[in-house]
C-alpha cells in the first residue's frame, strides 16, 4: 500500500475513500446552514410563515415529488433551459468563429456585442411577449438571448489567442482552411469556449425561471409566483430549495463534461474537486 502511495496511486478503496472525504467536506457547510435553517426558524424569532422550518420544506418538496408535480416542473424548466442553451451554445461558437476569422463579421457584430453584453437583456421581455406570447418559445428565446453573449465573447478570445506557431506549422504542413478550423483552432480554444459555456448555463437557469415567473405557467418558477399568490411560504421556500438542487446539478454536470472532454489538456492533469 505505501508502495502505491509513494508511487503516486491510489487503491480503487483509497480513492473512493477519498472522495467520500472530499464529497463530506463539500456537504459539511450545507448541512450547517440547513441546521441553523431549522433551529432559526423554530427558536420563535420569526412567524412560520415568514420562514418555515427546513423540515416543513423537505415535506412540501417529497409531497410534490409523490404526486408527480415537482417532476412536472423540473422537467418544463430543464427543457426551456437546455434548449435555449443549446441554441446559444450553437449561435454563438459559430458567430464567434465567423468574428475572428472573418473581418467582415468582426466589424459588423463587434459593436453589437459590445453593447448587448454588458446590457440586462430582461428589457427585452414585452417585446418577446408582444410578437411570441407567453408561451415556451418567448421563454426559450429569451433564454438564448441572455445566454449567447458569454459563448460569442468566449469564441472569439479562445480561437485569436491560439498560439501563431501551431497555425504556422499545420499551414506548412499542408493544412487547409477546414482542416485548420477544426483540427488546430477549435481544439486548442476549446478551454476557453467551455468556460463560455460554463458561464452560460447558470444564466440559462435564471432567465428560464424569472420568464416563468413574468409569464407564469408551470415551471419552478411558475410555482413559486402561484404559492406567493396564494400566501403559500413552504412552496416559495420549497421551490429555491428546488432551483438550487437543479442549479448545482446541471453546473456540476457541466464541469465533469469539460473534465471529460480536456483530458488531453493540462487542466486535466491538476487536481480536481469534480
Amino acid at each position: 500500500m505505501s508502495a502505491l502511495v509513494n508511487a503516486g496511486e491510489l487503491s480503487p478503496a483509497a480513492r473512493l475513500l477519498r472522495a467520500a472525504g472530499r464529497t463530506a467536506a463539500h456537504l459539511g457547510s450545507i448541512a450547517a446552514l440547513l441546521v441553523a435553517w431549522e433551529v432559526f426558524a423554530r427558536s420563535g424569532a420569526v412567524t412560520m410563515f415568514m420562514l418555515p422550518p427546513f423540515s416543513a420544506v423537505a415535506e412540501r418538496i417529497w409531497a410534490d415529488a409523490v404526486d408527480g408535480n415537482l417532476w412536472l416542473n423540473i422537467g418544463l424548466t430543464l427543457y426551456r433551459t437546455i434548449v435555449g442553451f443549446l441554441l446559444a451554445s450553437v449561435i454563438g461558437i459559430g458567430l464567434g468563429i465567423a468574428m475572428a476569422r472573418t473581418r467582415l463579421a468582426r466589424w459588423f457584430f463587434d459593436p453589437i456585442i459590445s453593447i448587448g453584453f454588458p446590457m440586462p437583456k430582461v428589457v427585452f421581455l414585452p417585446v418577446v411577449i408582444l410578437w411570441l406570447g407567453v408561451f415556451d418559445v418567448s421563454k426559450i428565446t429569451m433564454v438564448t438571448i441572455e445566454a449567447v453573449f458569454p459563448v460569442v465573447t468566449a469564441t472569439v478570445l479562445g480561437i485569436q489567442g491560439v498560439d501563431h506557431e501551431l497555425l504556422w506549422s499545420a499551414r506548412n504542413m499542408g493544412a487547409k482552411d477546414r482542416e485548420l478550423l477544426w483540427q488546430v483552432l477549435l481544439p486548442a480554444a476549446l478551454p476557453q469556449i467551455m468556460t463560455g459555456i460554463q458561464v452560460a448555463l447558470p444564466i440559462a437557469l435564471v432567465v428560464a425561471v424569472f420568464t416563468e415567473m413574468a409569464m407564469g405557467g408551470f415551471g419552478l418558477g411558475g410555482v413559486m409566483m402561484q404559492s406567493s399568490r396564494f400566501a403559500d411560504s413552504r412552496g416559495v421556500f420549497a421551490g429555491i430549495v428546488e432551483i438550487a438542487v437543479v442549479g448545482y446539478c446541471v453546473v456540476k454536470g457541466l464541469a465533469i463534461l469539460r473534465w471529460r472532454l480536456l483530458l488531453w489538456h493540462q487542466e486535466a492533469m491538476a487536481p480536481s474537486t469534480v
